[in-house]
């Protein structure tokens, strides 16, 4: 019954990325704008935050989190 508890509870860690992203694409849509890759943007808003909206910062810190976690899945393989 342990078990069964884990995998569920698995489940429902990665149900937060589901309901983190809000509107899908528009921080890449936000750097396309700007002739810039998203990276490059997340890099502009981790250097100086003050020039960017609360939104763009909150979307920025996401990507980061997305990436490192996608990394730490790939080298799991």
């Amino acid at each position: 019954m342990t078990e069964k508890k884990t995998k569920t509870k698995n489940k429902e860690d990665k149900d937060w990325i589901g309901k983190a992203v809000k509107r899908p694409g528009s921080f890449t849509a936000k750097a396309k704008k700007k002739g810039i890759t998203s990276a490059q943007l997340q890099a502009n808003v981790e250097k100086d935050p003050d020039k960017f909206d609360e939104k763009t910062q909150k979307q920025a810190r996401l990507r980061e989190t997305l990436v490192r976690l996608n990394k730490n899945k790939k080298a799991k393989k």
